[in-house]
């Protein structure tokens, strides 16, 4: 059965992102606690039995949702002015903050999925990550996904979002099963950030001014699949090359090899596919 604790985290702009603390189960804790940073449009609870089984091998864990997104959004969503820059500028850091003083660890290792493995690089407090998992972690730049999301992508970047934004003031993605709905300016970001190589360094000199990547030295490890649509291995590579002081690993997962017929980009958390966390917990190790 889960047990965790239900915090706020207050960012350096006082906006308030709701949280859930999960202490470990075990009696010694492990060296670092887990900071989990979702997917774009993925809530907290998505992770709640992986967060859980995390706590019975030893780790403090925390994991959030970013702002605008599930119970980190305040009124409608047409009127959010959450952006993905923010998660990584502030939600990130103000997350790692939290944790360290709820621990009092001088460290954080961090498993990002997807869109949270991919803001290191813009995120001011870097250096108080011990280490990164990137799940399903790249650029997703979209020239390098591959099957039914290859065709999907252009459609929902160019055609759906802009009219979305004018119509609905936010990004549909819910009813084609890509999570929850978007604030606008995630959902702009996104396109722009995945329509050219490297994402989020798209944004430097524009929205962004302090660029970390080339500072970081932080180990990073990106585990994806071989059937994931969006995590490619050229997009896993493309993510890789923004840090290139950090000592950095790919691994890629093939489904058949785990008795799965697919993990795909979200998989791997859900618990018909726990025989997957071993894998992960076995790269947090510094």
């Amino acid at each position: 059965m889960s047990q965790f604790e239900q915090l706020q985290i207050i960012c350096s702009d006082s906006y308030q992102l709701s949280a859930r603390f999960y202490s470990a189960q075990t009696e010694q804790k492990q060296h670092y606690p887990i900071l989990i940073c979702p997917a774009t449009g993925i809530t907290k609870q998505f992770y709640n039995s992986f967060a859980t089984w995390l706590s019975t091998q030893g780790y403090d864990v925390l994991v959030f949702d970013f702002r605008g997104i599930g119970d980190s959004l305040y009124g409608p969503l047409s009127k959010s002015k959450a952006s993905i820059v923010q998660w990584g500028q502030l939600d990130i850091p103000a997350a790692i903050n939290v944790l360290l003083q709820k621990t009092s660890a001088e460290k954080v290792l961090l498993i990002g999925h997807s869109a949270g493995g991919q803001l290191l690089g813009i995120v001011p407090n870097y250096n108080k990550v011990a280490k990164v998992v990137a799940v399903s972690g790249s650029t997703g730049h979209v020239k390098g996904l591959k099957g039914r999301t290859k065709l999907l992508a252009p459609l929902m970047f160019k055609g759906i979002f802009p009219i979305a934004r004018h119509t609905l003031g936010y990004g549909p993605t819910n009813a084609i099963g890509m999570g929850e709905n978007l604030p606008k300016d995630v959902a702009r970001e996104w396109a722009q950030f995945c329509s050219k190589p490297g994402y989020v360094i798209n944004a430097i000199g524009k929205t962004v001014q302090e660029d970390f990547h080339p500072l970081i030295q932080t180990p990073i490890t990106a585990l994806w699949s071989s059937d994931d649509e969006i995590a490619t291995y050229a997009n896993v590579k493309d993510l890789l090359r923004l840090y290139p002081n950090a000592p950095t690993e790919m691994i890629e997962l093939k489904p058949a090899q785990y008795g799965h017929k697919g993990i795909g980009h979200m998989m791997m958390f859900k618990s018909s596919h726990q025989n997957l966390w071993p894998v992960i917990a076995q790269q947090l190790s510094t």
